[in-house]
């Protein structure tokens, strides 16, 4: 009873510590049903045995190799993982959990990125980096094939319009001249001329580039 010391006759201790290694539903049951002690409980056993630091002989954890005992059994319907309430809150096969699965989009779904460009989602595996592409690249590499090492590809109008003949294939070392800045301030920024005279100041960039292309060989 709680609040009072529960006493033990030597015979008793004798054989509580013989059959310290039962299972405790067992143990309880088998001590009472030997010396009729109907005041004693499961949990006094069990403080008992932790009180003496006797050891049972398991750990609480499963050793390399060890099966449940319940492996590959299913639970009876309406219990356990069948029952309603519990069914009603499992993940469905191909749903994806986590936090990644609030910002998951579909492979196929566009996006416009910080820049002002369309993106499209190609994949969902790995690097994460290459999961969402420039769909202007990828629709001019479709006609034209893979961009060429030290080139890139330039907007002539709308940058959300990906139409091949609306992208240019340029040489990189043109892009310092296009956008403007350091030595070149005195040039009409490309992005910030308006349309009807980007093609001018592409066509300007191009002869210039290629003079002192010219110079240096």
């Amino acid at each position: 009873m709680k609040g009072r010391a529960i006493r033990y006759s030597p015979a008793e201790m004798d054989w509580l510590e013989a059959h310290r290694s039962m299972v405790i539903s067992d143990y309880h049951r088998a001590f009472v049903a030997e010396f009729a002690r109907d005041d004693v409980t499961a949990g006094h056993l069990h403080a008992l045995r932790k009180r003496k630091g006797w050891k049972t002989g398991r750990t609480g954890h499963f050793a390399k190799g060890q099966e449940p005992v319940n492996k590959g059994k299913k639970c009876a319907p309406g219990t356990g993982g069948l029952h309603p309430n519990a069914r009603r809150t499992q993940f469905k096969k191909g749903n994806r959990t986590g936090k990644a699965n609030l910002n998951w989009q579909p492979v196929g779904t566009e996006r416009v990125s910080e820049d002002g460009y369309r993106e499209r989602k190609v994949h969902d595996g790995l690097p994460m980096q290459t999961r969402w592409q420039l769909v202007h690249r990828v629709e001019w590499e479709a006609v034209n094939g893979p961009i060429p090492e030290g080139y890139c590809l330039k907007c002539l109008g709308d940058r959300l319009n990906t139409d091949p003949s609306n992208w240019e294939l340029i040489p990189r070392a043109l892009l310092p001249r296009l956008a403007g800045g350091n030595r070149y301030r005195h040039v009409l920024a490309y992005d910030d001329a308006p349309d009807e005279l980007k093609p001018a100041v592409l066509a300007v960039a191009k002869v210039e580039h290629a003079a002192r292309e010219a110079r240096k060989s």
